[in-house]
């Protein structure tokens, strides 16, 4: 079976059960766990608003995980450690991909493998993640704004966040899509999003970089209304 990656997202009410959550971003679940088929994981915090974001939301919180087949996957999202981050949420959703094509590293890995084919006909999800150069922090920050605010409303797109390891410096957005061809045609047609790519390209912002894109296939929970 093939490759399968699982985004998901938790969002909390109340002070104690965000600060539990915050908390287990430091120490999470899955630390020092033999969990089977799973080959990568990120525990993530989340910034306000749509892309990278400078200002954190304590409400929501994110789990990437990567398995070697779906069957991993699926007893992973129904087991006693994902219900540490469930039971205490207000909602939550899983959404389950199928790579179709990866650039870059991650934490100095590559650990997705392209199993499926584009069809932009197809959902469509994107990961684009970077460690920025503390230097040029300043800089990158300066400009994300107005393109995070780009994405408000465009035609075909589901759910945004914006993600992290770590707060300014370790970032990344999550975009879910209708249709790969309406993700395209804002990665190419919007003009605040090109001057951002032309910009990066220019400043090498970045010290380490991975764009992703993934087909999803599933969707369970309640936190994102949509079902594939």
């Amino acid at each position: 079976m093939p490759q399968t990656t699982v985004i998901s997202f938790f969002k909390y009410r109340g002070f104690a059960n965000k600060w539990n959550a915050f908390v287990r971003m430091g120490r999470p679940a899955l630390l020092n766990q033999t969990i089977e088929g799973l080959t990568f994981w990120k525990a993530l915090g989340s910034g306000s608003g749509n892309g990278f974001s400078i200002w954190p939301d304590f409400s929501v919180f994110g789990l990437l995980t990567v398995f070697n087949s779906e069957e991993a996957a699926d007893q992973f999202v129904n087991s006693n450690i994902l219900k540490t981050y469930t039971n205490t949420a207000e909602r939550s959703s899983h959404i389950y991909m199928h790579n179709i094509k990866a650039h870059g590293q991650w934490s100095q890995q590559e650990p997705f493998i392209a199993t499926a084919k584009y069809d932009e006909q197809k959902p469509m999800a994107v990961i684009t993640r970077a460690t920025i150069k503390p230097k040029l922090a300043y800089k990158f920050w300066k400009h994300v704004p107005s393109v995070s605010n780009s994405m408000d409303g465009y035609d075909g797109l589901i759910f945004t966040k914006g993600i992290g390891e770590w707060p300014i410096l370790m970032q990344a957005t999550f975009s879910l899509w209708k249709q790969g061809s309406q993700m395209m045609a804002y990665a190419y047609q919007n003009p605040k999003h090109a001057e951002m790519v032309k910009k990066t390209r220019e400043l090498g912002w970045y010290s380490e970089e991975m764009f992703s894109r993934f087909h999803p296939f599933k969707i369970e929970g309640d936190l994102i209304d949509y079902r594939i």
